[in-house]
């Protein structure tokens, strides 16, 4: 069974990230999805460890929800504040053999701090056995 490892957090659940997995989804129903959620705070508030646990672990329990409603098979977790760092971790409970790619969901290019910190390439640099896709929201989701 193809796995793929989603990291995403502001964009988690926006249209280009779910027409991407339904994409997978319809030529391999079978696939899997492993989704790392990082903890997020906005740079212009304090950071505040459990507000971030929080801010995350909710947005994965609703894409979670919102792919089962959607008959997509998902599990997840959140992880740390650096994307590479999350994906790392999850690496350790996912078996590679399995892992088809690692797809990280960013904001546009302009919004992106992830973009800006060159995460895919990181990621690209980190596992380079693994197929890395970069999809790219539209647009800035409304918080």
């Amino acid at each position: 069974m193809r796995q793929y490892l989603v990291v995403a957090h502001r964009t988690l659940g926006g249209a280009h990230l779910m027409e991407h997995l339904h994409e997978l989804r319809v030529a391999d129903p079978y696939c899997r999805f492993h989704l790392v959620v990082p903890r997020y705070h906005p740079d212009d508030t304090p950071p505040d460890p459990d507000a971030s646990d929080m801010t995350a672990q909710r947005a994965l329990n609703d894409i979670l929800e919102r792919m089962a409603e959607m008959g997509m098979g998902a599990e997840g977790h959140t992880g740390d504040t650096d994307p590479v760092i999350a994906v790392s971790d999850a690496m350790s409970i996912i078996d590679p053999a399995h892992l088809a790619a690692i797809i990280v969901s960013t904001l546009p290019r302009r919004e992106s701090p992830w973009w800006q910190g060159n995460v895919p390439d990181r990621l690209r640099h980190q596992f380079p056995d693994i197929p890395i896709t970069h999809v790219v929201a539209n647009e800035v989701p409304v918080a």
